[in-house]
């Protein structure tokens, strides 16, 4: 089922972005210390479908995903470093298939429990720091009954002479293969493929004592079979382009001992979906050992051109996917981290809900909607 396009919060949840902090400190102006591992586990769970919005009348169980990860960061020698991340996904239950008139109505049509799939994603980093900055090299595997990608990444990071500020670059292609499987519900293709190439810009410069802004500008280019194999009628462009930009803050406030995160990013493509995200969270300092991090994520998009809940079988391309759809989605959680000798305890929960009436453009609201919750726990220990 990875072949689909993801919604934007599954693929934070099963890609490496769900990497705990002691991994992603590769990214320092040095190599780390000592060597740190960590395991993880989190759980993905979509509500019911609404008896009122699906054909049939029916509250029918949605997408579950249990996700185990394991992660290692170690140096080697006195300017490099090498990190492995492996995660281990098992996903099952049902998925849109279609939207179809009911009484005239919009009403979802799924596709029954047929979805059961395990992914194995393997991911390894090699990094080398010099006086000003630092480059690195990632190779990414991940397979799954239905889908296997091969991905790499070169990335670098140069500061300036004073050290205030920080420019940064990326570049990364992936090759995927497509094999859907065959099971209740037909699929639009056998066997494709297709490429993904991206590149990114972007600047940080500190500001103040306890204040850092940073901008960055991505673009990616999508090439090949990028229709929902697993979705009834499902039609769209073998090509798509999209740019970003985004902006960030982040500002220490001595006297709660506490920061705050402030996050924006503008995205744009050639389907027509326009998008904006605002992430805001505060990093609550408990002690020397605690930090409590609340956070609120809003997010809004337009529909693609080709999006509509009622096929015209007229138009070249089709979509009735809802994440192709006009919505707004609201995002509420808590972290905490505690330290314990050379232990880090992490444990996440956020509540994820969506629609039409809280995004900013309009539309015709889909009635697949999503709504989840995710939970995560884990830990890292550092040999110091």
């Amino acid at each position: 089922m990875a072949g689909r396009d993801a919604h934007p919060s599954l693929l934070a949840l099963t890609s490496s972005a769900l990497l705990l902090p002691a991994y992603q400190q590769a990214n320092a102006d040095a190599p780390p210390d000592y060597t740190t591992l960590g395991m993880s586990y989190s759980r993905y769970q979509e509500d019911d479908t609404q008896a009122g919005r699906t054909v049939g009348g029916q509250s029918i169980e949605r997408y579950e995903i249990d996700v185990a990860q394991f992660y290692l960061l170690a140096p080697v020698g006195d300017d490099w470093s090498v990190a492995l991340d492996v995660q281990w996904e098992d996903m099952s239950g049902a998925s849109p298939w279609f939207v179809g008139l009911d009484n005239g109505d919009a009403k979802v049509f799924m596709s029954g429990a047929s979805i059961e799939d395990t992914r194995t994603t393997v991911s390894v980093n090699t990094r080398y720091y010099y006086d000003r900055g630092n480059a690195g090299f990632t190779y990414t595997r991940s397979d799954e009954d239905d889908y296997e990608s091969d991905a790499i990444a070169l990335d670098g990071a140069f500061n300036s002479a004073d050290g205030l500020t920080t420019w940064s670059a990326a570049v990364s292609a992936s090759f995927d293969d497509i094999e859907p499987t065959q099971g209740v519900t037909p699929t639009n293709t056998l066997e494709d493929s297709k490429d993904i190439f991206g590149a990114f810009l972007g600047v940080s410069r500190i500001i103040s004592k306890r204040a850092v802004l940073r901008f960055g500008l991505s673009y990616t280019y999508r090439d090949g079979f990028l229709t929902d194999p697993y979705k009834l009628q499902d039609q769209r462009p073998d090509t798509r382009k999209e740019w970003a930009a985004s902006a960030g803050l982040r500002h220490y406030f001595t006297g709660p001992n506490a920061a705050l995160h402030v996050d924006y990013r503008y995205f744009d493509d050639d389907w027509g979906i326009t998008s904006h995200t605002v992430d805001l969270a505060w990093w609550q300092n408990l002690g020397r050992n605690t930090q409590l991090v609340p956070f609120l994520r809003y997010y809004s998009q337009d529909e693609a051109e080709f999006f509509s809940n009622t096929p015209d079988f007229n138009d070249r391309y089709f979509a009735d996917d809802y994440r192709l759809s006009a919505f707004g989605g609201i995002t509420t959680g808590l972290r905490v981290r505690h330290t314990v000798g050379n232990w880090t305890l992490n444990a996440t929960g956020e509540r994820y809900t969506t629609s039409e009436d809280f995004g900013i453009f309009s539309g015709d609201e889909s009635p697949a909607l999503v709504k989840y919750w995710r939970y995560s726990v884990g830990f890292d220990y550092s040999f110091r």
